[in-house]
């Protein structure tokens, strides 16, 4: 057997909406056969626990996914092994996650019995300070956020006032045609999986798109302005799959969390991807890929849109602006937590941490031999 192959996603994202969570989607619990859920402070090793799991399933040959943390680019939040019906997930704040059927499905692993309370205790002040700071910084970031999207809102009227929307209804149809027309239902109840591709991070926005289309064979890239109808025209043609039976994964935008950036259907071997300028997916990365492009552009009417110009140009610089500054703070507390996660380090037992997690790596492994 080869070695697995990782997909990359995440579970949640710093948002116009806030800190917004599709944590329930990380795995279906009723069709789980295990999840560990770990708890402890920033710094404990829940990342690293994970992610040495993850790398010890993929040398067997299984794959996997890194649920990363928007937060933090390097951290992990989630690690799943599909195969095997199993996860690993941080339950720690902001995306609190509780056993909902306690030993039956999922458990706690609670890396704090692994501190020297008295060495964190003696960092408690700059423990409580940081924690403190955090509390600051990640409320005014989503107020920032906020601020963008009343911007991009001005923008996107503007140009839904200028759209022949029948004729983005009948690209809409025509795509559905020749996507799904001649899929045949299974008869099952279809699984839709809400998750994201991208998100907003310390360092900008961050996705990974690629790593989701394996398999994929045709890619339909809807270009278009803000308020041009392509997030209506994805959630269509996700809706209508999933009417006709069909398994969908649903990748939402990571500044509007309701919205959705890409609707991948498996049994089509396709994919519909928004065309997000901040989040700069090239499709030509993705060796073997088929690419059609949509233009809903085409669909503008080009005197009237030329007429709000102005409006059009003031409404992006500010977007531009508040967005930048909610990066700014989300860095900002990236900082802070690292300086927090400096008491925890040294303070933690990393040998008995590592004899914990060979002792759920050899669980795990008892799991893929009842399979």
């Amino acid at each position: 057997m080869g070695k697995g192959k990782i997909k990359h996603l995440y579970p949640g994202g710093n948002t116009s909406a806030g800190f917004f969570s599709y944590y329930s989607n990380i795995i279906d619990l009723i069709r789980a056969t295990r999840v560990f859920i770990l708890k402890g402070g920033p710094g404990v090793g829940k990342s690293t626990f994970m992610r040495k799991i993850g790398d010890e399933m993929t040398e067997r040959g299984y794959d996997i996914e890194h649920h990363h943390c928007s937060s933090d680019n390097g951290s992990l939040d989630g690690v799943v092994i599909p195969a095997l019906g199993i996860a690993l997930i941080d339950g720690t704040s902001p995306h609190i996650v509780d056993p909902r059927y306690p030993g039956a499905v999922d458990e706690i692993i609670n890396l704090g019995e692994y501190w020297d309370e008295a060495k964190l205790r003696a960092g408690r002040e700059q423990i409580l300070a940081d924690s403190d700071l955090l509390g600051q910084l990640f409320p005014a970031a989503y107020c920032q956020l906020a601020e963008a999207k009343i911007a991009r809102d001005d923008a996107e009227s503007y140009v839904a006032g200028c759209m022949d929307f029948l004729s983005v209804n009948k690209i809409t149809l025509d795509l559905i045609g020749e996507i799904i027309e001649d899929l045949q239902s299974s008869g099952k109840t279809p699984l839709a999986r809400h998750l994201f591709c991208s998100a907003i991070t310390p360092d900008g926005v961050k996705h990974f798109i690629e790593s989701l289309l394996g398999g994929i064979e045709k890619l339909y890239l809807i270009k278009g302005l803000p308020g041009s109808g392509r997030s209506y025209l994805v959630e269509t043609i996700a809706r209508e799959a999933q009417l006709r039976g069909l398994d969908t994964e649903v990748y939402h935008c990571a500044f509007e969390p309701l919205k959705v950036d890409l609707v991948i259907i498996p049994e089509a071997k396709s994919a519909v991807l928004k065309d997000v300028e901040e989040v700069g997916f090239k499709s030509d990365i993705v060796k073997g890929l088929d690419t059609n492009t949509v233009d809903l552009n085409s669909c503008l009417n080009q005197t009237k849109l030329e007429g709000g110009k102005d409006r059009l140009f003031s409404a992006r610089q500010r977007y531009t602006a508040a967005f930048e500054r909610a990066v700014g703070y989300i860095s900002e507390a990236k900082r802070v937590h690292d300086h927090m996660e400096s008491f925890y380090v040294p303070a933690m037992d990393f040998e008995a941490i590592g004899e914990k997690r060979n002792n759920t790596l050899q669980r795990i492994l008892g799991y893929a031999l009842e399979k």
